[in-house]
C-alpha cells in the first residue's frame, strides 16, 4: 500500500466505528447505553495512552482510535438519550387502538407516491390517543391523499388524525401515520426563510410546466431536487438507466455551488477567510433551498469540513474528509446508519476518490485518454453502488455507464441554470428565460433515459438479497482488478477467468427465472396456480392486466412464481382472508399493487392492509354482489354476505369470486370456505354454474358441502396444497367427490405449478411436471 493511499484511508476506521455502533444501537436500543458506556471508557483509556506515548506514528494511530471510539460512543449515546421519548410515544400509540391524533412539524419533502398519495417526514410535538396525551418530539412518516396535501412544505405545523402502524425498528420514523380522509389540518405555515424557499421551488416548477416534453418536469428535479413534476414513465426510465442520482441533490450539486462561489470570490480578490465564509453561507442557503435530505446533509458536511481545512491552510485528503463527515453525521443522526440513500451517497463519493483514477489509467491503455477519463467516473460509481442497488431491485442496468457518459455533461448546465432560474423567481421574465435554457440539457437527459430503457436487454437479472449484493461486490472488485492492473500477471488472469465464470453462471441462472422464465410456461395461460406449499396463490391474466388471488405463506415462493410468469406489477390483489397461508407473503407485493380487495379483517389483517396502502395501494372491503373488471374479463364477488355477522373474520368469511372472459375460463375460486358457508352460498343462489374451473376450498379439507361441487359441475378442479402437509390434505373423500362428477383434478403438491386457459377447442390444463392435457 502506498503512502498516499495510507493517508487517504487513515480515517476510514472512524466512519466504520461510528456506522457499526449506530447500526447496532438503533437495531437494539436496549443495549445502546452499554455500547455508549463501553466506548466512552475505551476512548478515555486510549486518550491517556496517546498522551504518554513517545513515537509519532503510534501517537497518530491512537488519536484516530480516540476519534473513532468517541464518535461511536456519541452515536450510541444519542440513541440511548432519545429512547425514553420514543418509548413513551410508543406506549401511547400502542394503547390507542391504532388511531391517533398528532401535532407535528413537517421535516421532509412532500413526495408523490403511487395511487395519488403523498408521503413526508415529520417531527411530533404532541400525540393524543384516546384520553392519553404525550408531548414529545419523535420522527414519524405521514401518508395521505395528494388532494389534501395542499401547500404543505418543510416547516409547516400540522395536525393529523388517522391510523398508525409501527415502522421498522431501525428507522428514524417511529410510526407511519396514514391520515384519514379530512384528517389533516394546517396549524401554521413554515417559518419565513423556509416559506421563501418553498415559494422559490414552486415558482420553478410552475415556470417549467409550460415547456414541452418530459424535460420540463426534470428541470426542478435537477436544480433543486423537486421531482413532483416528473412523470411516472420518466421516473421509471431514470431509475432503469441509473440516472436517478441526478435528481437526488447530493455531492455534485454542493460542489458546484461551493466551487462557483469560491471562484467568484477569488476573481474579486477576496481573501481566503472571506471566500470560505461566502462559500459556507451559499452552501447553507442551498441546503435550505433543496431541503436537508440525507445525501445533501452528507455532502454539505463534507464540504464544510473541507472548507475548514482550507481556512486553516491544511487541505485534507478526500477520503479522510469523507470519513470524518460520515462519522460526525452518524453521531448527530444515528438513524442514517439504516438509510440506503446515505449509504449510496457515501459509497459513490468513495468510489470517485479511490477508484476513478486507477480505472482511468487502466482504460487509457485501450482507448483515448479523454474517453477513459469520462468513462471512469460512472464506471467507478456503478461498481461501488451496484451491490446496494440490487437490494432495492435485483437487476443490474446494462447501459447504466453509457447513459451516465451521455447525460453527465448536461447535468451541471441544467443544475446551475435551473438553480439561477429558481433564485430569479421574483423576476418572472428572467426566471422563465433561464428555465427555458435549463430545459435544453434537461431534455437531453430525459431523452437519454427514455432511449436507454427502450433498448433490448436493458437490465441483467441478479441474485436477490444480501447474497446477491455480496456476489455483485465480488464481481465489481474483479472488474476493477482486471481493468486497473497492468497487462499480464497470474492474479489478473485468475480474476478474469473467475469473473467470466461467475458472471456467466449468475446471468444464466437469473435468465431462467426472469427473462426466459415465461418461455417455460404456455404462452396462452390465463389462470396460474402457484406452487407455494401449504397455501393459496393464484395469478389471473386478461388483456395484459394481472390479478393475484392470495399470496401463500412464503415470500420466496411467491416471488419465484411471479417472476416465472413475467409479472412485475399487479393490478388487483384479492386477499380472501388473512390467515398466514393466504396472506403471509403479502409484503412481497408492497409497492407493486394497484388495488386490494379483501374480506372482513382482524387486527393482523388491518396491519397487512395498512402496509400495502402505505406503499401506494388503494384498498376496499368487498361483499357479495360487488363486481369489477380485469382487462377484458369480469369478476363478481359471491361471498361474504353484506352486513352479515354470522361468520367471524377467517376461513368462513373468505372472499369467493367468479370470473370469466378473454381466455379466462369461467372460474369459481372458493378461498377456505367450510361446508356451512358453502351451503349458504348455494342457498343464496348468487352464483352462475356450471363452471369450467373450480379452485377447491381449504386445500381439499374434508369440510366440504358436496352439493356445491355437484351443482358447479367443473370441467377442471385445482387443489392448492403443500407436499407432506400435516393436515392430510387433500382428503380422499374430496378426491373421490371430484372424480365422481368428472372433474379433471390437478394438485400443486404432485403436479407443481398448474396453468389453465380456454380455447375454441375447449379447456386446456398445463402441469409443471406433466405438460399440457385437455380437461374436457
Amino acid at each position: 500500500m502506498t503512502a498516499d493511499l495510507q493517508r487517504a484511508l487513515r480515517l476510514v476506521p472512524v466512519a466504520a466505528a461510528a456506522w457499526l455502533a449506530a447500526g447496532i444501537a438503533i437495531a437494539h436500543t436496549d443495549i445502546a447505553p452499554t455500547i455508549a458506556a463501553c466506548a466512552w471508557c475505551a476512548a478515555l483509556v486510549v486518550l491517556i495512552a496517546a498522551a504518554v506515548v513517545r513515537t509519532r506514528t503510534t501517537g497518530r494511530r491512537l488519536v484516530v482510535a480516540v476519534l473513532a471510539l468517541s464518535l461511536a460512543a456519541a452515536a450510541a449515546t444519542h440513541v440511548a438519550a432519545a429512547e425514553p421519548a420514543r418509548h413513551a410515544a410508543r406506549e401511547v400509540a400502542a394503547g390507542s387502538g391504532r388511531h391517533v391524533e398528532v401535532d407535528a412539524v413537517v421535516s421532509g419533502k412532500v413526495e408523490p407516491r403511487p395511487s395519488g398519495r403523498v408521503a413526508f417526514d415529520a417531527v411530533t410535538e404532541r400525540i393524543r390517543a384516546g384520553e392519553q396525551v404525550r408531548r414529545t418530539a419523535v420522527a414519524v412518516t405521514v401518508w395521505m391523499d395528494a388532494g389534501e396535501a395542499g401547500q404543505l412544505d418543510v416547516g409547516s405545523a400540522i395536525s393529523v388524525a388517522g391510523s398508525v402502524r409501527d415502522a421498522r425498528p431501525s428507522d428514524r420514523a417511529l410510526f407511519v401515520v396514514s391520515a384519514a380522509e379530512g384528517g389533516l389540518s394546517l396549524r401554521a405555515p413554515p417559518p419565513p426563510i423556509l416559506l421563501v424557499a418553498a415559494e422559490l421551488r414552486r415558482g420553478l416548477v410552475g415556470s417549467a410546466a409550460g415547456l414541452p416534453g418530459p424535460g420540463s418536469g426534470l428541470v426542478p428535479g435537477l436544480a433543486v431536487g423537486d421531482t413532483s413534476a416528473v412523470s411516472d414513465e420518466l421516473d421509471a426510465a431514470m431509475k432503469a438507466a441509473s440516472l436517478s442520482h441526478l435528481t437526488a441533490v447530493s455531492g455534485a450539486n454542493c460542489a458546484l455551488v461551493v466551487g462557483i462561489v469560491f471562484a467568484l470570490c477569488a476573481v474579486l480578490g477576496a481573501p481566503r477567510p472571506a471566500r470560505v465564509g461566502a462559500s459556507a453561507l451559499a452552501l447553507a442557503g442551498f441546503v435550505v433551498l433543496v431541503t436537508p435530505e440525507p445525501s445533501v446533509v452528507r455532502a454539505a458536511t463534507m464540504a464544510g469540513i473541507a472548507m475548514a481545512g482550507l481556512l486553516l491552510g491544511r487541505t485534507g485528503v478526500g477520503m479522510a474528509v469523507l470519513s470524518l463527515a460520515v462519522g460526525i453525521l452518524l453521531a448527530v443522526d444515528p438513524w442514517l446508519a439504516s438509510s440506503l440513500g446515505f449509504a449510496l451517497s457515501a459509497c459513490a463519493t468513495a468510489s470517485l476518490l479511490l477508484l476513478a483514477r486507477p480505472l482511468a489509467a487502466g482504460l487509457a491503455r485501450r482507448m483515448p485518454r479523454p474517453l477513459a477519463l469520462a468513462l471512469s467516473v460512472p464506471l467507478a460509481a456503478q461498481l461501488a453502488c451496484g451491490p446496494l442497488l440490487v437490494l432495492i431491485e435485483p437487476v443490474v442496468p446494462t447501459y447504466g455507464v453509457v447513459a451516465n457518459l451521455l447525460a453527465g455533461p448536461a447535468a451541471p448546465a441544467a443544475t446551475i441554470i435551473g438553480l439561477l432560474a429558481c433564485l430569479a423567481g421574483p423576476v418572472p421574465v428572467v426566471a422563465d428565460g433561464l428555465t427555458a435554457l435549463a430545459w435544453l440539457p434537461a431534455s437531453w437527459i430525459a431523452g437519454t433515459a427514455l432511449t436507454m430503457t427502450s433498448l433490448p436487454f436493458g437490465a441483467i437479472p441478479w441474485v436477490e438479497g444480501l447474497a446477491g449484493a455480496g456476489l455483485l461486490a465480488g464481481v465489481g472488485a474483479g472488474v476493477a482488478v482486471v481493468i486497473a492492473r497492468p497487462h499480464g500477471g497470474r492474479l489478473r488472469g485468475l480474476v478474469g477467468a473467475g469473473l467470466a465464470a461467475v458472471t456467466g453462471v449468475v446471468i444464466g441462472a437469473a435468465m431462467l427465472t426472469t427473462w426466459a422464465a415465461p418461455w417455460t410456461l404456455p404462452p396462452e395461460w390465463a389462470v396460474l396456480a402457484c406452487d407455494v406449499g401449504q397455501g393459496d396463490a393464484l395469478v389471473l391474466r386478461s388483456a395484459a392486466r394481472v390479478a393475484v388471488v392470495d399470496t401463500g405463506p412464503d415470500p420466496e415462493a411467491l416471488t419465484s412464481c411471479l417472476a416465472r410468469a413475467g409479472v412485475h406489477s399487479v393490478d388487483l390483489l384479492v386477499l380472501t382472508h388473512f390467515d398466514a397461508d393466504h396472506a403471509g407473503a403479502a409484503s412481497v407485493l408492497a409497492g407493486r399493487v394497484g388495488t386490494v380487495i379483501h374480506g372482513p379483517a382482524d387486527a393482523d389483517g388491518r396491519q397487512t392492509i395498512a402496509a400495502l396502502v402505505a406503499e401506494g395501494a388503494t384498498a376496499a372491503p368487498v361483499h357479495a354482489g360487488m363486481t369489477g373488471v380485469l382487462g377484458d374479463a369480469r369478476w363478481r364477488v359471491l361471498w361474504p354476505r353484506a352486513h352479515s355477522r354470522a361468520y367471524e373474520p377467517g376461513n368462513d368469511s373468505s372472499v369467493v369470486i367468479e370470473i370469466a372472459g378473454a381466455g379466462i375460463p369461467h372460474s369459481l375460486l372458493l378461498g377456505d370456505l367450510s361446508a356451512s358457508p358453502q351451503e349458504g352460498l348455494v342457498r343464496d343462489a348468487v352464483w352462475n354454474p356450471p363452471y369450467d374451473l373450480v379452485k377447491v376450498a381449504h386445500h381439499g379439507s374434508a369440510d366440504q358441502y358436496a352439493e356445491l361441487y355437484r351443482q358447479a359441475r367443473p370441467a377442471a378442479a385445482v387443489i392448492t396444497v403443500g407436499a407432506g402437509n400435516t393436515f392430510g390434505h387433500p382428503r380422499a373423500e374430496v378426491i373421490d367427490l371430484l372424480g365422481g362428477i368428472g372433474a379433471h383434478l390437478s394438485r400443486t403438491d404432485r403436479h407443481g405449478m398448474v396453468a389453465v386457459w380456454a380455447t375454441d377447442e375447449g379447456l386446456r390444463v398445463w402441469r409443471e411436471r406433466d405438460g399440457v392435457v385437455p380437461a374436457d
